[in-house]
């Protein structure tokens, strides 16, 4: 596992600290993440400074007196644009912003890429004189506002660098495009038989390519906190001194409040029962299948669901103070352990600006002394500059890891983030939750065929009128059964289903005992007398046993980390021949992770449950079936569709051929620079052959990438 670095802490004590958060949407590379956590600290209001990667966030220990505008000026005196996070119309979703720019970057550069093509083949094919002028012109009227347009990310980007005396990979990239249209509007004006306004905009058509590919994969790995926190109840009905009532958001709940909690409603903050009994639905928090009778004194949670009658509960956290926010900020953390993992094309990119610039000024300077006059040296310097795009570097890891993802896509999994492949690739333990993952996830009726046909019906009719879990479960396993005939059906939260039929009382509900135990049961009576008790329970996924057998033939040692009590995780375990970890809080597992990790080994997190989202965030890599809740898919690194188990192994095959394919490319990509390079030196590649050359190079990695469709064949 990458572990986060942190920048130096200074020497020199700091009175009061505060943390402050920044969204900084200009982090592309391993250089922009040293540049921030080194430059920053060099501010004497700045204590530490870390980045969050995936996130492109930037958390910053400072003086409790530093003002914004100060700590906003020493992002941008590096080079970067921040925006405080938590302060209102400043925050900003400025990742999906930059998303949807580099989109219609992308449309706009190839449609008018497609068309200067299409000018320059009559060129190529002998048109001179007036003929060629009139196509030149055309070229640049289409390439002129096109690069304007379409250039912008690049542009900005390098001029924010070089006001405050930074360099970037954008710098050398903007210099070659600006050097090839005003040298391709020269060519023009003067009637010269080249012009380069198809290079130019080739060339930003390929980079824009890779930066949004790279750009969406990583859009697709946020967004957990905020889907785990949309389970908190949106507000409670809290009852007042003088016993009347009212609605108080979430918000602006405080301890000591009482509220008033109905059958089906999800509690808003953390408190004690004071009133009332009921059973609660905790697989938000622990994992476990089944409800939990809450009574008078008992603890009862923000996000988890009242099931049956209301209940009175005085609250004893509320906001940022209760369980559920305690996972949100586990999951910031533990997502933040992952954020140092860089690309190789990114840590190759720190050195390759300095090393174009070098290049490309090299060859002006040498070929002046040689006597080629400005026009040619010129001309040279262009050509190092676009045959040194990094094109086929920068498409190396995301052109694979696409095609990847379209070929997993196909058999039921997909890919929210790029690196996750890198990830899983190296990954040799699967720790894995049981509820919702090695199972089901779902009741389902396992005794039905001791059931007589007739007290089918009857379940049938009773259950289709109610929508408690157990009821939906019944009404879907009962499907091709014909139902009886019954009246007057009304539910009672709590208690279950009664109807008349053929005259007598018909109820469906708890058995009359009043305490079925930990075991998921409901029971059919008939004139008050026990007829049928139906049992349920959460079945295997069909395929549980061979997709661990498959892992196993991987080199991946795998166990289960369950919220659930011992009881219901043996016989899985036992069947799966599996060690099992049981009755784990969202801290212990995330505490699991670590002990794994600190004996070298690469988790892969595998769960569903809100419960799980610190552990998937923390995993080396992670996975969440697509019935996962909300927070589980979101933190996940991937998503796997359908009732079957076996994609995950299949997922792993394909991250390890996938990592095989971006060592190939990189290989090529470096080939073709050891070859171009010094051809282009040496005078002997103009700047439309150099675009050429880029593009084809491009063009080969996507190809070899393209393999990578046949790889679960």
């Amino acid at each position: 596992m990458t572990v986060l670095t942190r920048s130096a802490p200074k020497v020199a004590a700091v009175s009061t600290l505060i943390e402050r958060d920044f969204a900084v949407p200009d982090i592309r590379c391993a250089g922009c993440i040293s540049k921030l956590e080194q430059g920053l600290v060099r501010d004497s209001r700045i204590h530490t400074a870390r980045v969050n990667f995936t996130e492109k966030r930037v958390h910053v220990s400072c003086a409790a007196d530093a003002q914004m505008p100060d700590l906003l000026g020493a992002f941008t005196s590096l080079g970067f644009e921040a925006h405080p996070i938590g302060e209102g119309a400043s925050e900003i979703d400025a990742d999906a912003a930059n998303s949807r720019e580099l989109l219609r970057a992308v449309a706009v550069s190839g449609f008018a890429m497609m068309n200067i093509m299409l000018l320059s083949v009559s060129v190529w094919s002998g048109a001179t004189g007036v003929t060629r002028d009139l196509f030149h012109w055309l070229s640049a009227m289409i390439a002129l506002p096109t690069i304007a347009y379409a250039g912008r990310p690049f542009f900005r980007s390098a001029w924010r660098a070089l006001r405050h005396g930074q360099t970037n990979m954008d710098v050398p990239i903007s210099i070659g495009v600006t050097l090839a249209t005003a040298l391709s509007l020269y060519e023009t004006a003067t009637h010269g038989p080249h012009a380069y306004f198809d290079s130019a905009v080739m060339l930003l058509f390929f980079l824009l390519c890779g930066r949004w590919l790279d750009s969406v994969m990583r859009d697709r790995a946020r967004g957990g906190v905020t889907a785990l926190l949309r389970n908190m109840g949106t507000g409670a009905m809290v009852i007042d001194s003088d016993d009347s009532t009212r609605w108080v958001d979430a918000t602006q709940l405080h301890p000591g409040m009482v509220m008033l909690v109905a059958a089906g409603e999800r509690l808003a903050a953390d408190g004690v029962i004071i009133a009332g009994a009921s059973r609660i639905d905790l697989s938000l928090l622990t994992g476990e299948s089944a409800p939990q009778a809450a009574a008078l004194d008992d603890v009862v949670h923000a996000g988890t669901l009242n099931l049956e009658t209301p209940i009175r509960v005085r609250v004893t956290a509320a906001g940022t103070d209760t369980a559920i926010a305690d996972i949100a900020r586990l999951m910031g953390e533990a997502s933040q352990g992952k954020s140092r993992y860089v690309r190789i094309a990114d840590r190759a990119a720190r050195l390759y600006a300095p090393a174009v610039h070098a290049l490309a000024l090299l060859a002006f300077v040498g070929w002046m002394l040689a006597g080629a006059g400005v026009h040619q040296s010129l001309l040279i310097a262009v050509a190092v500059l676009i045959i040194t795009c990094p094109c086929a570097l920068g498409l190396a890891v995301p052109a694979a890891q696409i095609v990847a993802a379209g070929a997993l896509m196909k058999v039921g999994v997909l890919i929210k983030d790029g690196s996750a492949l890198e990830r899983l690739a190296e990954v040799d333990r699967a720790l894995i939750d049981k509820t919702g993952t090695l199972t089901l996830g779902r009741p389902v009726a396992s005794n039905l065929h001791e059931i007589a046909p007739e007290d089918r019906s009857l379940l049938l009719a009773l259950a289709r009128a109610s929508r408690h879990p157990l009821s939906a479960a019944l009404t879907r396993d009962l499907v091709g059964i014909e139902a009886a005939h019954v009246t007057d059906i009304r539910e009672t939260p709590g208690f279950g289903v009664e109807a008349l039929w053929q005259g007598l009382a018909v109820t469906l509900g708890r058995p009359q005992s009043g305490d079925a135990g930990t075991e998921l049961v409901t029971e059919l009576a008939i004139d008050m007398h026990p007829v049928a008790t139906v049992r349920f329970a959460d079945a295997l996924r069909p395929d549980a046993v061979a997709t661990i057998a498959a892992l196993d033939a991987q080199g991946i040692d795998a166990m289960i980390l369950s919220g659930d009590r011992t009881a219901a995780v043996a016989p899985v375990a036992r069947t799966l021949g599996l060690t099992a970890m049981t009755g784990m809080s969202p801290q212990d597992k995330l505490a699991a992770i670590s002990r794994h990790a600190a004996a070298g080994h690469k988790v892969l997190m595998i769960g569903d449950g809100l419960n799980d989202g610190p552990a998937l965030a923390a995993g080396h890599a992670s996975m969440a079936p697509g019935s996962a809740s909300d927070v589980g898919k979101n933190a996940s690194d991937c998503i796997f569709l359908g009732d079957r188990l076996m994609p995950v192994a299949q997922t792993i095959r394909m991250a390890r051929r996938t990592q095989a394919i971006v060592r190939q490319n990189f290989m090529l990509a470096i080939g073709y620079n050891v070859i171009a390079v010094p051809l282009a030196f040496a005078g002997l590649v103009t700047p439309l052959v150099a675009a050429l050359a880029m593009s084809g190079s491009s063009l080969i990695v996507v190809s070899n990438a393209l393999r990578l469709k046949r790889a679960l064949k």
